[in-house]
Parts: C-alpha cells; sequence; structure tokens
C-alpha cells in the first residue's frame, strides 16, 4: 500500500506532496524533511530503494526533480518503480518539458 507520494526539487523543497494515511502536520513536515535528507544524499550508483523506519522508501531522480513513494512492507518495490515512470511520461505529454530528460 502506498503510504504518500512526494515531488521534491534538488535543493530539498517539496513542490507536492499526497498522504493517503493521515499524519499529522508537524509530523509530516519532520518526515518529508528526513525522508528528502535521505533520497538527496545518496549518489546516482546507489540503490533507489531504501528501507527506512516501518516502511520501505522508493525514489527516482528526472533532472532536478526527486519523485518519492513511501510504501509498506508488503508492497513491491519494482512495480512503485515502474509506476513513477509512468507518472513522470504521463506528466511530461500533458504538461510540456516536466523533466529536460527522462531516462
Amino acid at each position: 500500500m502506498i503510504k504518500f507520494f512526494l515531488m521534491v526539487n534538488k535543493q530539498g523543497q517539496t513542490r507536492l506532496s499526497r498522504y493517503y494515511e493521515h499524519v499529522e502536520i508537524n509530523k509530516r513536515t519532520m518526515l518529508e524533511a528526513e525522508v528528502i535528507k535521505n533520497c538527496l544524499s545518496r549518489s546516482k550508483d546507489q540503490c533507489s530503494f531504501i528501507e527506512y523506519k516501518d516502511f520501505k522508501l522508493v525514489y527516482r531522480q528526472y533532472a532536478a526533480l526527486f519523485i518519492v513513494v513511501g510504501i509498506d512492507q508488503t508492497e513491491n518495490e519494482m512495480a512503485v518503480y515502474e509506476l513513477i515512470h509512468n507518472f513522470v511520461e504521463v506528466l511530461d505529454k500533458y504538461f510540456s518539458r516536466v523533466v529536460s530528460e527522462i531516462e
């Protein structure tokens, strides 16, 4: 099950956030800061799946945009990884130049 969906720029600013479980605002801010720090600090050579607290993070980077999805332990990481890519392709179709280069 997807717990949250984040779009973040390279400066660590959240551009979009969507939570699928209730999380208090102050906890959201702390969670986003920790998640962003974990994902932005990793190199491109490292795996895009991170075990974090009681869930997993799946992220992809497109140019200056990071998309991070928090999932529970039972969810398939590769399926979510592909979901992120499909989401970006749809955004790019409707809003040209969402990212300068889709990988």
